[in-house]
């Protein structure tokens, strides 16, 4: 249950502030989202109620000039375009929501500017060999660090999505052996498995049926994210991979894999659970393939008119 006393809310800093209001006004906003989404918008919402306390501003009374220089205030700390986006997403979002509900006659973050960011996917990706000579090692290592591998690497999870999978997730549909996912943003989804997945799972939980799919070292509990990135990292040293692999380098394989392999780009996107399709459109620029390059398309197109 989401305790309303999570929230910051400014100190009554103008006459008229009711910091009551504000406060039901974020927990409404913050109802519907769960997890980490949940996490860093509660984050950009605490971050600008202690901005506007130290302008002494009003929150319900700021106006487009005091967000905007507080992106501004953002840049000039030295955060990310992308982190100062997501700010501006949120107040944005979190107006727009009051203004619905009424609280307000107007949003004033309708026409915030917000930077401009690169939607070029900047990690270095593995390539087919480096995949495969991974999964060779999480093979010997053992059952939970395959089943790990693969679940990221094959049906391309993320890394929440894996360590929160439980064995009573498991089940077989039209034949075809499947997990049921909580994905980003709550949404419940059934995927089927990779054949070596289903395998890889099989050993892991060995003749257990219930509880979580991958446990730790010691098999009391359910794997962490650091347990999981010690263990990708092993795996890449011991295949040889001299990059930086982190559990999402290789969701990220899984990603241009299928690009590769001639999935459309629409397939993708589901398969991946990205919302937006330029997410997805990140990594098919990031590949640096040549191979579909509109030259080629062009030049075949054109090849008959030119004889």
């Amino acid at each position: 249950m989401f305790n309303s006393d999570d929230v910051l809310v400014p100190e009554v800093v103008e006459a008229g502030f009711d910091p009551f209001r504000a406060r039901v006004a974020m927990v409404g906003f913050l109802a519907g989202y769960s997890g980490k989404t949940f996490e860093a918008y509660t984050l950009d919402l605490r971050q600008w109620s202690q901005w506007c306390l130290d302008h002494e501003l009003d929150f319900f009374e700021v106006r487009r000039a005091h967000i905007e220089l507080f992106a501004r205030w953002l840049e000039e700390t030295g955060r990310a375009k992308s982190t100062v986006a997501r700010r501006l997403s949120t107040i944005t979002g979190f107006y727009r929501y009051c203004t619905e509900e009424q609280l307000i006659s107007h949003s004033p973050a309708v026409h915030v500017r917000r930077p401009r960011v690169s939607y070029e996917a900047n990690q270095t990706p593995l390539d087919r060999n480096e995949v495969g000579m991974l999964l060779v090692q999480a093979g010997i290592s053992g059952g939970r660090d395959h089943a790990l591998a693969c679940l990221l690497a094959l049906n391309g999870l993320r890394i929440s999505e894996a360590l929160g999978s439980d064995i009573e997730h498991l089940g077989v549909v039209r034949g075809h052996r499947t997990l049921t996912v909580t994905r980003k943003g709550g949404a419940i989804v059934t995927i089927p498995l990779a054949p070596r997945t289903g395998r890889s799972i099989d050993l892991c939980i060995g003749e257990r049926t219930e509880g979580p799919i991958l446990l730790n070292r010691d098999g009391t509990a359910r794997l962490d994210r650091h347990a999981a990135a010690r263990i990708v990292r092993r795996l890449a040293k011991r295949a040889g991979i001299d990059k930086r692999v982190t559990p999402h380098t290789l969701r990220h394989a899984f990603i241009t894999a299928a690009l590769d392999a001639g999935v459309p780009l629409r397939d993708v996107q589901e398969a991946a659970s990205h919302a937006d399709p330029r997410t997805t459109m990140r990594y098919d620029r990031a590949r640096g393939s040549l191979d579909r390059h509109a030259t080629y398309i062009v030049a075949t197109y054109l090849a008959g008119a030119t004889r």
